[in-house]
């Protein structure tokens, strides 16, 4: 009875919220002419005034009987009673939460069949084509989505239409297959890319989609004819930098021709990390040189600039163009420009231990004001080195940080934790743990990631005993009650003993989706499937998740479920495409990614 007294009590305060709303005017009843009032609405009376309300005690009753199905136990009632309200009233808010309450019961098609409603009744708003379109997305039905692709640009302002036209890669950047997508847009911007006004935004656009579905010549040709649409245009010049590769010369002829002209620093920018990328160092600081003398107030020029000249050995036009960046920057704080300020004090302070001058390259040190900083600007020099297998020379780089006080020894050591555990470095990690572990036993942080190192090297005994030794020193550590319960699980062993540790991770984070997770798992792996698949559903439910997701899809599979396990395995790869528990789930299935 509690239960459903505060069922009833939320169903009353939201139908009184949309209620005060709908029958009271406001200072612009409408501000769209073209959307239809709805059915049954009084005409607008003078401002300010109320006027009668359509909500009737029949449609409340209906309302509310639709708000506590949706929230109890039969979401599809529910749904069925407001969508039927919002066809009824033809009110816009109840369509949107007719769409909300078949999202939340994972029905796409019911989704998708209240957007359309929503739609057929406000042919001209966005925001209700938009919400087709998206589903349509998300159900990967991709050639439906052409017509409401169309109209969502159509249905944009003029002055909102070049981003909506340059916004359509990202609405399309989950789908699966990336030819029908690359072709479904092209289809839809047909117009769009004979039109003078809007081509260079639309073969931007078409050029991106052919990007992501591994077209190179056909990206490159939308970027030669969107150049041709529009020379100055941005977009074609960012789409050919993308493309821009020893092995795509003409990309380049086009971001020449672009630089040719009086271009935006921000894109001559670009076309001088481009340069760096490929290690054509002279040029690049040929084009920051030209970037500094156009426009001497670009501050990032300055301090690129002056890190290329610290490597050409060029000490004092470095250390004039890092202090000129510092001049620019050093009153305007930000978090891109604390980090800047942290590149340009290191690269500083090499240039007086270059001297010799360690007294002053330890001052320039001294001005980093947050060690995080230093770390970051050393994590990204060191990961470059290890991509290019010089794993200890980045390693040796990291360890040169500073220390100024006990935590800048521990952010030394994450950093190089990260660094050997992000290229599968596992026993360096596992030893880098132990050796801060043993230097403070009660970080508990350290030892649990120490322990999970040692799952990754197999050594399961090792993990069980650093986990154990970390529930021994902090009881209420519930990730450490969690991981042992599910390796237990996972491995099919001491499955009752596995139960009891994740149930008190629970009594320590109730409600915890991954928790919840493991519980299900272990439900699942002592054969109680039916309870397995109520608890899985719930984590989903909680917090999509990938790996979430090859749990509940795996026992979806095999209590015969498998059209629906597939359809989670496929969210789940949209969710993270690289996930090992997802991937080796399908493996061993044999089931396509």
């Amino acid at each position: 009875m509690k239960r459903v007294s505060r069922l009833a009590l939320a169903a009353v305060l939201v139908l009184s919220a949309w209620a005060t709303a709908y029958a009271q005017t406001t200072d612009d009843d409408d501000d769209d002419d073209d959307v239809p009032a709805p059915v049954s609405r009084p005409e607008p009376a003078e401002k300010g005034q109320l006027v009668a309300s359509a909500l009737d005690g029949d449609l409340f009753y209906q309302l509310l009987l639709g708000e506590l199905n949706a929230r109890g136990s039969e979401p599809a009632a529910g749904y069925a009673l407001i969508l039927d309200a919002a066809r009824k009233t033809n009110d816009p808010s109840l369509y949107q939460r007719a769409v909300d309450i078949a999202f939340q019961s994972r029905s796409g098609e019911s989704a998708l069949q209240a957007a359309r409603a929503w739609k057929s009744a406000h042919p001209q708003s966005r925001e209700a084509n938009r919400y087709v379109l998206q589903i349509l997305l998300a159900l990967n039905r991709l050639a439906e989505s052409i017509e409401p692709l169309k109209s969502d640009i159509a249905l944009a302002e003029a002055k909102d239409r070049l981003a909506a036209i340059a916004s359509v890669p990202r609405l399309f950047a989950r789908a699966s297959d990336k030819k029908l997508a690359a072709s479904v847009v092209e289809q839809a911007l047909t117009e769009h890319l004979a039109n003078p006004a809007t081509g260079a935004a639309a073969w931007t656009t078409v050029g991106r989609m052919r990007l992501a579905a591994a077209d190179t010549a056909g990206a490159l040709e939308a970027a030669r004819r969107g150049q041709a649409a529009n020379g100055r245009a941005e977009g074609p010049v960012l789409l050919a930098l993308d493309i821009m590769d020893p092995k795509q010369p003409a990309a380049e002829a086009l971001v020449k021709k672009y630089i040719e002209g009086k271009p935006l620093p921000e894109l001559r920018m670009g076309y001088a990390r481009a340069l760096l990328d490929v290690q054509r160092y002279p040029e690049a600081l040929q084009q920051l040189q030209a970037i500094t003398a156009e426009r001497p107030e670009f501050a990032e020029a300055w301090l690129v600039q002056g890190t290329l000249l610290v490597q050409d050995n060029q000490l004092p036009a470095a250390e004039a163009a890092l202090k000129k960046y510092v001049e620019l920057v050093a009153d305007r704080r930000s978090e891109d420009r604390s980090r800047g300020l942290a590149q340009a004090y290191l690269s500083l302070s090499q240039i007086a231990e270059k001297r010799k001058d360690y007294p002053l390259a330890g001052a320039w040190l001294d001005k980093i004001e947050n060690s995080q900083d230093l770390v970051a600007a050393q994590n990204r020099r060191a990961s470059i080195l290890a991509r290019q297998g010089k794993l200890e020379e980045g390693r040796k780089l990291l360890r040169g940080l500073p220390e100024r006080n006990p935590g800048d020894a521990r952010v030394k050591l994450m950093a190089e934790v990260n660094l050997l555990r992000e290229h599968k470095q596992y026993k360096g990690a596992y030893d880098l743990l132990a050796q801060g572990a043993a230097k403070d036993p009660r970080d508990t942080d350290l030892v649990y990631d120490q322990a999970m190192m040692a799952e990754k090297l197999g050594n399961l005994p090792e993990m069980e005993r650093l986990l154990r030794q970390i529930i021994a020193a902090k009881p209420d550590f519930h990730h450490a009650y969690n991981a042992l319960g599910f390796s237990l699980a996972d491995r099919n062993v001491r499955l009752p003993e596995a139960k009891q540790l994740i149930q008190k991770a629970l009594e320590f984070a109730p409600g915890d989706p991954f928790i919840t997770d493991s519980l299900g798992w272990v439900e699942f792996r002592m054969g109680n499937r039916e309870e397995a698949l109520k608890i899985l559903e719930s984590a989903y439910k909680t917090r999509p998740d990938a790996e979430i997701a090859a749990h509940l899809g795996e026992v979806l599979w095999v209590v015969g479920q498998r059209e629906r396990a597939q359809s989670i395995w496929k969210e789940g790869l949209l969710l993270a495409n690289d996930n090992e528990t997802l991937l080796e789930t399908l493996k061993r299935f044999k089931v396509k990614p």
